[in-house]
This record gives structure tokens, sequence and C-alpha cells, in this order.
């Protein structure tokens, strides 16, 4: 089992809100990945940037690719993706699109999403959360 790190633990990392670096190494016996549509989010910080602050966030997010395998999007994550955006919209308690996409990735993998948002990713059943600390 792996743990699939939502865009708010890596984006802390980057803005030194939370020290990602050693949290990833205080467990070296655990597999951390990256959904591909956090990746997504991520170059879109880095579009949105100007100047230093651009060049700075691209070296940053180049860094964490090194790192971590990047999860791609298959048919088996769209089945997933389905599933459990029915099931919360019909519940009334739908989450932000890319949080479903971070949640049917993990769920396909069996693994755990790490997120500081516990809030939106507990709603979903059958779903590890955990808070990195």
């Amino acid at each position: 089992m792996a743990i699939v790190l939502d865009a708010d633990v890596v984006i802390r990392g980057e803005r030194g809100t939370f020290d990602l670096q050693r949290w990833l190494a205080a467990q070296p016996d655990e597999v951390f990945e990256l959904a591909a549509v956090t990746v997504a989010e991520l170059w879109h910080g880095v579009e949105r940037a100007n100047g230093a602050h651009r060049a700075k966030r691209q070296q940053y997010l180049r860094t964490v690719l090194n790192l971590l395998p990047v999860i791609p999007y298959t048919e088996q994550t769209a089945y997933e993706h389905a599933r459990v955006w029915a099931e919360l919209e019909s519940s009334g308690k739908m989450i932000g699109y890319y949080d479903l996409i971070i949640a049917a990735t993990a769920l396909e993998r069996g693994s755990e999403v790490a997120t500081f948002d516990q809030r939106h990713f507990a709603q979903i059943k059958g779903l590890k959360v955990i808070e990195p600390k």
C-alpha cells in the first residue's frame, strides 16, 4: 500500500509551513505517490506564478516529481471516480472534482490519502485518510 499526497501537502512543503522532506524521511518504509491530477494542480500553480517566484516554484515541483512516482488516470480510476462521484452527489456531500480523482486513484490502488483537508476526504467510504504531522 502507498500514500497518495494531496496537493495541499506538497504546497505547504513549498511554502515552508510544513516540513515535507522531514515527514517523508521519517517514514522510510512507506511509498509515496502523486495522482496525475495533483501534478496538473501543481503545474497550474507554476503557470500562474511570475518571475523569480515562478522559477523557484518550477524547481521545487521538478524536485518533487523526481522523487515521487505519478499515478496515471486509468479506466479503473475512471470507474472509481464515477462511483464515488455518484455516491457523494446522491448524499448531498459533494466535494471538489480534483479531490474526487485523488480519492479514486487511492481507492483503485488500496492506498491512503495524506491531506490537510480531512473534512472532504473523510466523506468517502473505504478511503483511509491521514494528516501529515
